[in-house]
This record gives structure tokens, C-alpha cells and sequence, in this order.
């Protein structure tokens, strides 16, 4: 299975933020749509950074609620790790697991065309493996 299965089935809307941003906007981004990280991009439409729950909690134990006027830019991670559409599932959870993080923006030709998580990626390896242990008791079954 490939990154493109998964935005197939989950979309690939993906929610932004420019650099120039304060922190708080970036929660309120993540809060009002129950998701982890955000991609950040500036005025050309670059992918520049991603802001993470993680990032922000680190900036807020760091600088206090002085840290909700903070640039994004300021507390993202600047060295983003991407993939592209035909990146398997496999190369993905190795490449997270390498890295530490849950998220990754989905690149081709130097636009962002969208955005997968660790849980999209489990959840498709948990439906992979359920068709086999299903495949497996019919065959079993059938003798």
C-alpha cells in the first residue's frame, strides 16, 4: 500500500499556517480541527516548517503563556521530512520511526498535495493485516 491509498480514503485537505503567526493561532488551528500538526508555508506556497502539539507544549513549558505570541516560525521544525504519493506505508513508518515524529506532508514537484499521520498509516497496516488473518481462516475453514 502506498501514500496515495491513503489520501484515496482520508482526503487530501491539509490544514496551514504561516510562519508569521502567533502560537495561539496555530492552537486554535489544532484545536478546532482535532488534529497534531500543522503544515507551515509561507506567502509562495512553500512548505517551510511543521508545528507539532508536541513543539508548541515545549515552547509554552519553555517560555510560559508568553509563548502564545510567539512566531510559529520560531518553535517549528525547519527540516521537514516529506514523502510522495507512491512512498510505501512501509518506507513511511520507517522513516517516522527514524525520525520520531507523527506527521508528514505529502510533496510533488515543490507542492504540499497532502498530509499523513502515523495513525492513517497504522490504520491501513491493521486493515491489511485483518484481510489476511480473514484470507487465511477461509482457506483454513474450506479444507
Amino acid at each position: 500500500m502506498t501514500v496515495a491509498h491513503i489520501l484515496a480514503e482520508k482526503g487530501a485537505s491539509v490544514i496551514t499556517v504561516r510562519p508569521g503567526n502567533p502560537l495561539a493561532d496555530a492552537i486554535h488551528l489544532l484545536v478546532e480541527n482535532g488534529i497534531g500538526a500543522l503544515v507551515v508555508m509561507d506567502e509562495a506556497h512553500t512548505v517551510v516548517g511543521i508545528i507539532s502539539e508536541r513543539d508548541i507544549m515545549h515552547a509554552l513549558a519553555t517560555h510560559g503563556t508568553s509563548a502564545l505570541d510567539l512566531p510559529v516560525s520560531s518553535q517549528m521544525t525547519r527540516k521537514v521530512v516529506t514523502c510522495r504519493r507512491e512512498t510505501t506505508n512501509d518506507e513511511v513508518m520507517q522513516l517516522m520511526t527514524e525520525g520520531r515524529f507523527r506527521h508528514m506532508p505529502v510533496c510533488e514537484s515543490g507542492k504540499l498535495v497532502g498530509i499523513i499521520s502515523i495513525r492513517d498509516v497504522i490504520e491501513r497496516q491493521l486493515a491489511v493485516l485483518e484481510a489476511e488473518r480473514q484470507a487465511m481462516h477461509d482457506y483454513i475453514n474450506m479444507a
